[in-house]
């Protein structure tokens, strides 16, 4: 019903930024909360960041001030990501909820390191 692309990983040095985009196609509701995720080896998924239709935003506590996330269309969200450090590697997931369902993308990699 919805795919989920991401893009936007790669290596960083510490401190650098990246900015991760995610595209969403199939039957979009116009009621919905996109949000990223991220999982690094032997850890569980966490939130990083989500936003809903109405632009309301959160994010985890070890992210304020250095991540936003951002959307231009029902279909797009953004995670500017600055001031990096090695502990946000991970693989970062685009999630999409709507309707009561989630839906998830393929990931991709960022990683932090010198």
């Amino acid at each position: 019903q919805v795919q989920l692309v991401e893009s936007g990983g790669g290596l960083v040095q510490p401190g650098g930024s990246l900015r991760l985009s995610c595209a969403a196609s199939g039957t979009t509701f116009s009621i919905y909360t996109m949000g990223w995720y991220r999982q690094a080896p032997g850890k569980q998924r966490e939130l990083v960041a989500r936003i809903n239709n109405n632009d309301f935003t959160n994010y985890a506590d070890s992210v304020k001030g250095r991540f936003t996330i951002s959307r231009d269309t029902v279909k797009r969200v953004y995670l500017q990501m600055n001031s990096l450090k090695p502990e946000d590697t991970a693989v970062y997931y685009c999630q999409r909820n709507q309707g009561g369902l989630n839906y998830w993308g393929q990931g991709t990699q960022v990683t932090v390191s010198s």
